[in-house]
């Protein structure tokens, strides 16, 4: 008897015996699941309500966003930690993918081939060694990465202002204070998350790359206005509004973005 025969007469035992001992998956079972997963949906409007016309729950929304500050760190909701962490170990940009796309996406692919893979009755799980181990391998490893997500230290603006030195020394600054300062200010405030510095950063939403921006010879004032309202300066930019810095800290700024004039 081929694989496809025994299958097909274990599917009629299988009606046999539902015709004679229970009842089947539709609609029976079927409206069980109906029946929950409306208690479920409705549980969640509820707290949606209660949580949108009281103060039971928290506050509905937190302080309003600042574009200025350099002391925020942006972190992923807790069941992200594990993608988080895995950006963190696959940190440069030529591998960003497989962290991202890659190894979630085999993982996925993965877990909807199985059923079509192993299609033996066998369900005890001392005879499933392959299965057993392979799940107790993604549930640890999720597990790990979850936890060093949730506990990683932020080091991108460490790491940013590590690079500096030889910002300075390839771009011709390294004598500049004002340049120096305003590159840290740069590190600080995130400005690497849209933009890209000599290979650092990553660009996002069209930002474009800051090497060589002094050599458009724009000049500290217009750098200045820029920093504090883009859209004013370039209608429709994107990038937020840094007017919060002060204007001593715009200066430096722009004073760094002048003295960018491309590796030398």
């Amino acid at each position: 008897m081929s694989a496809l025969d025994e299958r097909r007469a274990e599917f009629q035992r299988y009606k046999q015996d539902v015709k004679a001992r229970g009842k089947p998956f539709y609609p029976f079972a079927m409206f069980h699941d109906t029946v929950m997963s409306l208690v479920v949906v409705s549980v969640i409007v509820g707290l949606a309500v209660i949580w949108k016309y009281t103060s039971i729950l928290g506050s509905l929304y937190g302080p309003e966003a600042d574009p200025g500050t350099r002391t925020f760190v942006p972190r992923p909701d807790w069941y992200f930690y594990f993608l988080f962490y895995l950006l963190r170990i696959f940190k440069w940009p030529e591998s960003v993918i497989l962290a991202t796309v890659g190894i979630p996406t085999i993982a996925l692919i993965l877990l909807l081939i199985l059923p079509f893979v192993d299609v033996r009755r066998e369900r005890r799980l001392s005879r499933r060694p392959v299965a057993v181990v392979a799940a107790v391998l993604t549930v640890l490893s999720m597990g790990v990465l979850t936890y060093k997500g949730a506990t990683a230290q932020e080091a991108i603006a460490s790491e940013v202002k590590a690079a500096i030195p030889s910002w300075a020394k390839k771009e011709g600054f390294a004598g500049n204070k004002e340049g120096l300062a305003g590159a840290n200010l740069f590190a600080e405030s995130g400005c690497v998350s849209c933009h890209t510095y000599l290979g650092t950063g990553s660009s996002n939403l069209g930002a474009p790359d800051l090497s060589a921006e002094g050599a458009k010879k724009k000049g500290i004032q217009f750098q200045i206005d820029h920093l504090k309202c883009p859209s004013c300066v370039n209608p429709g930019s994107p990038m937020p509004a840094f007017a919060a810095l002060g204007e001593d800290n715009l200066r430096k700024l722009a004073t760094f973005l002048e003295a960018s004039k491309g590796p030398k």
